[in-house]
């Protein structure tokens, strides 16, 4: 499962800029949020936890 696209994560990050009031700085916290959650999103919506890469982690063996 690949991960968000680019321009995904600007779009949230756009979002998230807007929400919070339009602030000055902190775009780099703003670009990781947007990004984590777009991750979260896909590894909820996939078979499994996604990495920063996107790829799936191995299943826990018992």
């Amino acid at each position: 499962m690949p991960g968000p696209t680019e321009q995904e994560i600007r779009t949230r990050a756009y979002e998230l800029w807007k929400d919070a009031g339009e602030p000055h700085g902190n775009m780099d916290h703003l670009w990781y949020q947007a990004e984590k959650e777009l991750l979260e999103r896909k590894a909820a919506n996939g078979k499994g936890p996604c990495d920063i890469n996107g790829q799936r982690k191995p299943a826990a063996k018992h």
